[in-house]
């Protein structure tokens, strides 16, 4: 609430679209951008998935990969924080589909729209596999975690991001706000640092032109290893949806919404060129940081800082201490990405969507939505189980967590070019008469990751090197369809709005 009870742009825009503020306005523009910064996580991404920039062409593939990936999902940010500054609603992504698709296909669009976006796996699972190779270079490889300590820690970690995100939304800004701090510091003390202590680097011909294939199995077209080497950078600019899932906690959410999403990618472009940069100037033997029976077990980057400290000090404590600056970087995208989902949660069943919304919308005596955050993560852990089993199992589950939210931002923006093409009313930020080509643009590059998510990683393709992804996918938008035919369309009417609280309350007790 403003000064004296007076609204704000966004508070007044929320009360137009049907909502009456429920959760505490508190977060300033900083604030929301750290949110989508910290979950975009330079340090998270490029950590966990340095091994498959280098299996997939090496330094080129990462070097000019993250430059090519970055600058079209910039067209993806542009068309989402214009319709974010047109409707900034913690629902976000399916409330955009409801509006723009139109009132015969609004509750069929919010459905598939809100359901792929549901489709998500915590990041915390990467943070305790990152646990477990500090834990097997710190003890030289006689302590190695078995896979259920793995999922314990895991488990561990969801469980103290969950009472972090029970804190007041202005704890959770500050946290929010160290976590960006944390992952902008961290990268330029990493990029200085590392190669100044390397005490062999490689020339910028070898970073710039030199091009691997030698871990590459079974395939020999290079463009189609390029674009395999592509996935890194996608995995790691994802995620500054959050910007728009905070909005009904912003100030000015319907400017500053925009702000946060936009700021978050552009940001981490730079810095995340200039950490890979970093890196690859120190990448010496490609196949031996890749070997399995190295000291870190194969976790390539983590064998990048220990060989580094140990080759000028004959030990290499002080790679594993540098391993521990991506590893709260982690922490703190593992905590945002609850916060992020949660919120997403309490509108979905704030507008009757899922099993128990009820129970699953409200907001406790802080403006807190508790139970949503504890239901997000245990289906974060939930979704983690199936590494118990097979861990081709579990890098399917993360895939579909990536292609599912690249759709479900595909599609309101799709809506907006097509069928809200002539009726869709901007907010304070927009694109003008550039709207509709970037648009189209950011639809067609979706397509593009979509396709190459779901590509085969290695010939011949057999059950062990199956990408199991485009299944997985194909799965989850037959049991989404099968849902709607059988049940969800003669009940899910889309967003309800709650300016009538007891009119709304009775259209979701007939659920």
């Amino acid at each position: 609430m403003g000064i004296a009870g007076v609204l704000d742009s966004g508070q007044k825009r929320l009360q137009e679209l049907g909502y009456k503020q429920e959760l505490q306005r508190d977060l300033s523009v900083i604030s929301n951008f750290a949110f989508s910064f910290a979950i975009i996580s330079i340090l998270t991404g490029v950590t966990t998935l340095f091994n498959t920039g280098l299996t997939y062409g090496g330094t080129i593939s990462m070097v000019y990969g993250w430059l090519i990936t970055g600058f079209f999902t910039m067209f993806v940010g542009l068309s989402m924080a214009e319709i974010c500054s047109a409707f900034p609603t913690s629902g976000g992504l399916y409330f955009w589909s409801s509006q723009l698709s139109g009132p015969k296909w609004g509750p069929f669009a919010s459905w598939i729209t809100g359901w792929y976006w549901a489709v998500t796996c915590s990041v915390d699972y990467s943070l305790a596999q990152l646990i477990q190779v500090i834990i097997l270079l710190s003890t030289s490889g006689k302590t190695s975690l078995n896979k259920y300590e793995v999922i314990g820690i895991h488990g561990g970690i969801l469980f103290l991001h969950a009472l972090i995100n029970s804190l007041q939304i202005h704890w959770l800004s500050y946290l929010g706000t160290l976590g960006a701090a944390w992952n902008i510091i961290g990268v330029f003390v990493l990029i200085i640092l590392i190669p100044a202590v390397a005490i062999e680097r490689q020339s910028a011909s070898f970073v710039f032109t030199s091009f691997d294939t030698s871990n590459v199995v079974g395939i020999d077209s290079k463009p189609y290893i390029f674009l395999l080497g592509l996935l890194m950078s996608q995995y790691t600019i994802t995620g500054y949806d959050a910007s728009a899932h905070m909005s009904e906690e912003t100030k000015s959410s319907d400017t500053n919404g925009a702000y946060g999403i936009l700021s978050a990618i552009g940001i981490s472009i730079l810095v995340g060129w200039g950490y890979i940069l970093g890196l690859t100037f120190v990448v010496i033997d490609l196949t031996h940081l890749l070997d399995p029976t190295n000291e870190s077990g194969g976790y390539a980057i983590a064998q990048v800082f220990y060989e580094v400290f140990n080759g000028r000090y004959g030990t290499g404590t002080g790679g594993i201490v540098c391993l521990g600056i991506p590893a709260f970087a982690v922490f703190f995208c593992g905590m945002s990405s609850v916060t992020s989902n949660s919120r997403m949660v309490y509108a979905f069943s704030r507008d009757g969507a899922v099993p128990l919304s009820r129970f699953w919308h409200k907001v406790n005596g802080q403006e807190v939505p508790l139970n949503a955050v504890w239901l997000s993560a245990l289906v974060a852990f939930i979704f983690a189980l199936p590494s118990l089993g097979s861990l081709v199992a579990f890098q399917a589950m993360v895939s579909i967590a990536t292609i599912g939210l690249y759709i479900s931002y595909a599609l309101p923006i799709f809506f907006r070019i097509t069928i809200a093409r002539k009726t869709f009313v901007p907010g304070p930020f927009n694109l003008g008469r550039y709207s509709l080509f970037i648009g189209w643009v950011a639809v067609a590059w979706v397509v593009v990751i979509t396709v190459l998510f779901c590509l085969p990683v290695a010939y011949p393709v057999n059950k062990s090197s199956l990408n199991y992804t485009p299944v997985a996918v194909g799965g989850v938008f037959v049991l989404v369809l099968l849902y709607w035919a059988l049940s969800a369309r003669r009940w899910f009417k889309g967003p309800l709005v709650n300016l009538d609280e007891s009119a709304r309350d009775q259209k979701l007790a007939q659920l």
